[in-house]
């Protein structure tokens, strides 16, 4: 059975943690490799998530006018639903 997905808070609050330990030097090798794995397999799941927020996000323009206005951040073609 697949895990939900984290929340991007609670990801890089286990990101913060691993960088953590590993910065203690008190972990052996073996575990301080899986804590690297484990690391970037956080990293790529941080970023996949910013970068669906970025694809969200409205971004204030102006206008020719010097006017706000709302835009929609463009998709791009090779996201993947």
């Amino acid at each position: 059975m697949k895990k939900p997905p984290k929340k991007f808070e609670a990801s890089l609050h286990d990101l913060e943690e691993l960088v953590g330990k590993l910065e203690t030097g008190e972990l052996s090798l073996e575990e301080a490799l899986g804590a690297f794995e484990e690391g970037v397999g956080l990293v790529q799941h941080l970023g996949e998530k910013l970068a669906e927020v970025e694809r969200r996000v409205e971004v204030l323009t102006r206008d020719q006018n010097g006017l706000f206005q709302l835009q929609t951040l463009p998709k791009e073609e090779d996201e993947v639903s």
